[in-house]
């Protein structure tokens, strides 16, 4: 964890654009966007895939789409449409290994997405 890049976001250590932040979770706008709108939305705890989320993080993980849902209305694409992406390990694509979700939108998105 020492050397996680969200944890040491979370911890106030590397600034990001941070756009919503609560005792649970942190969203940020992503540094390499893929649409107009790409934010991540992670969780404090330092959970490293999907594969390893707990019994005990179900409420944690439910708290994530509500944000999710919540700055998509906000940022008024709530409407039109977005996404909501996590990958997992390797071939699934996760490059830090640190639960986030990304939450695209702002344009007509393809599926299915590569």
């Amino acid at each position: 964890m020492e050397e996680c890049i969200f944890c040491k976001i979370v911890a106030g250590e590397i600034n990001s654009d941070i756009i919503y932040e609560d005792d649970k979770v942190i969203a940020f706008k992503d540094i390499n966007p893929e649409a107009p709108l790409h934010n991540l939305i992670i969780p404090k705890k330092h959970i490293p895939t999907l594969v390893d989320i707990k019994e005990d993080d179900k409420e944690l993980i439910g708290h994530i789409y509500w944000v999710a849902s919540k700055i998509a209305k906000d940022e008024g694409i709530a409407e039109d449409g977005f996404r909501v992406v996590t990958n997992c390990n390797k071939a699934g694509g996760q490059t830090v290994y640190h639960i986030h979700y990304h939450l695209l939108g702002g344009r007509n998105l393809q599926w299915p997405p590569g």
